[in-house]
């Protein structure tokens, strides 16, 4: 019997991992693959004032819950938000720690042209520590000032509507009327990514490294 295949998915913060790769989390599982998600922050320095401080990191355990992965497989650091740089070291080490225990196949990272601080050393950093794994760069167009999307995951309808869950699951963003939780605005961008490749929807990514 073949081994498990797995994907190994690094979010600087608590919904990174949703916003950029959601759909592409659903199919993968609904194949058989095997995914751990890594937030390297709960960005307490971003909740509103008197929110409770594990607020977004519950959030993320429901919609990854959601999304079929196991409590095991869903981790969150401590890190300070919009501080990576001072930690890159750690964080470095950190993800060393991860490469050992998980053995990835896969790991999807934020774009190398992703300009958010925190984004560009876990994107950094995920090259130096994942020599030996595929190495794919999810988009989050509101940090890029440019992408190059040579890597896509074709989805269908049912992988949309769990990524649209998953991404419910974040009501206090929502609540907030985060930009990027703007309701559409997911299913709109990978209705465009689809179209690109004569499908119905897909998500886009910067293929960073690729081992066959």
């Amino acid at each position: 019997m073949a081994e498990q295949r797995r994907l190994l998915v690094l979010a600087p913060h608590t919904d990174d991992a949703e916003l950029g790769c959601g759909g592409s989390i659903a199919k993968l599982v609904e194949q058989g693959w095997r995914v751990s998600v890594v937030a390297f922050s709960r960005a307490e320095d971003s909740l509103p004032k008197g929110a409770p401080l594990d607020m977004l990191e519950k959030e993320m355990r429901a919609s990854l819950e959601s999304l079929s992965l196991s409590a095991e497989d869903v981790h969150v650091l401590g890190y300070p938000v919009r501080r990576f740089s001072e930690n890159r070291q750690a964080i470095l080490e950190d993800m060393v720690r991860l490469r050992n225990a998980f053995r990835p196949d896969w790991v999807f990272a934020p774009s190398t042209l992703d300009t958010h601080q925190d984004h560009e050393v876990i994107s950094r950093e995920a090259v130096r520590a994942f020599r030996s794994s595929t190495l794919w760069g999810y988009e989050l167009p509101w940090n890029q000032v440019t992408t190059t999307i040579t890597g896509y995951m074709a989805l269908e309808e049912r992988h949309m509507a769990a990524k649209e869950r998953a991404l419910n699951c974040y009501a206090s963003q929502v609540e907030l009327e985060r930009p990027y939780f703007m309701p559409g605005l997911m299913r709109n961008l990978a209705t465009l990514r689809g179209l690109q490749i004569k499908q119905a929807f897909a998500e886009g990514f910067e293929v960073i490294r690729s081992i066959n």
